[in-house]
């Protein structure tokens, strides 16, 4: 299975509707928190050039936000992506 990351912070509902996603498909996933981490905030916008979250990586491969990974699954490319 590939690497899933998302970058989130505790009040972003978007950020919750992608962890959720992922748990309805069985998909284990990492999160690292930014609102309190500077470094891992910076870390997130270097890899995705991105301010917002959620920012969400499948291996090295930068999905985007929420509805980003939704779109991807409605078109059915999300679960290639996961290896399924």
């Amino acid at each position: 299975m590939p690497l899933v990351t998302i970058y989130t912070t505790r009040i972003c509902p978007y950020c919750s509707r992608a962890r959720n996603l992922l748990k309805r498909k069985g998909v284990d996933f990492q999160e690292i928190p930014v609102d309190h981490d500077p470094e891992q905030r910076a870390i997130m916008v270097r890899r995705s050039q991105r301010h917002t979250v959620p920012q969400i990586f499948i291996d090295d491969f930068h999905v985007g936000g929420y509805d980003d990974m939704a779109r991807l699954d409605r078109c059915g490319e999300l679960d290639g992506r996961l290896g399924r």
